[in-house]
């Protein structure tokens, strides 16, 4: 819930918070004033950091834009400019494996370094005081933060918005929809196990099963059960 950081604070109410945060939050004090724990704050990074590196090979793979386009990125172009010049002629698979590799080992290793900095500086004595800081612990440098921002951008415009992808999004906002909507009217459709707690056709406890219910699902089970919740002639419905 607090990846990003805290919750609550700067003008940020409860109020102004998901219900389901809400109610968790009644029976269990989230500290939603605070940064995360110093684990989770690692973990938040390396997800930064997996993500954005896996799509650029991702990117790259599906033809949504080539390595020549990347070599105007800060970091990103360089590393990739000096794999092709230490390995000329290597062909471009082996280009972008070595590449996206260097990439993540450079932001590890700034991590590290600007994270070693910080608790220097704040000398924490536990879990409770990473939280209560003013700032995360573990972040990248400004000028990691700087490059980072100029990926996300160039991924952002390049990839996320292809029209490619948008249709992508549109049919499995449209999946993620149908299955709400029939599960919530119809909470019979549910395995027995996530029946249990439910309120009723369309009742708050229900949708609230249902959510959880789906966003358990992998991509091809939901396109699976989509299936067989939607097709007729779907032998298995």
């Amino acid at each position: 819930m607090k990846h990003n950081g805290p919750l609550l604070g700067t003008g940020r109410g409860m109020e102004d918070l998901p219900r389901a945060i809400v109610e968790y939050a009644e029976t269990q004090d989230l500290e939603l004033g605070t940064y995360a724990g110093p684990e989770a704050q690692v973990a938040a990074l390396a997800d930064d950091i997996a993500y954005n590196n896996h799509d650029i090979d991702d990117g790259l793979r599906a033809g949504l834009f080539t390595i020549d386009d990347l070599l105007a990125l800060p970091l990103v172009g360089d590393v990739f400019q000096g794999v092709i010049e230490k390995y000329p002629g290597l062909e471009t698979a082996r280009v972008i494996h070595e590449a996206v590799r260097h990439l993540i080992g450079r932001m590890i290793k700034d991590v590290i370094a600007e994270t070693r900095m910080r608790i220097a500086a704040a000398k924490p004595c536990s879990a409770a005081d990473v939280r209560a800081l003013d700032r995360p612990l573990v972040g990248f440098s400004r000028e990691m933060n700087e490059h980072n921002a100029a990926l996300k951008f160039f991924l952002s415009t390049r990839m996320y918005r292809h029209y490619r992808v948008n249709r992508s999004m549109s049919k499995a906002r449209r999946i993620v929809r149908d299955l709400f909507e029939i599960m919530h009217r119809e909470p019979g459709l549910l395995p027995p196990e996530w029946q249990r707690g439910c309120d009723g056709p369309e009742g708050f406890k229900t949708a609230r099963r249902v959510c959880d219910f789906i966003a358990g699902m992998t991509d091809r089970f939901a396109v699976e059960e989509h299936g067989r919740l939607y097709d007729l002639h779907d032998p298995r419905s």
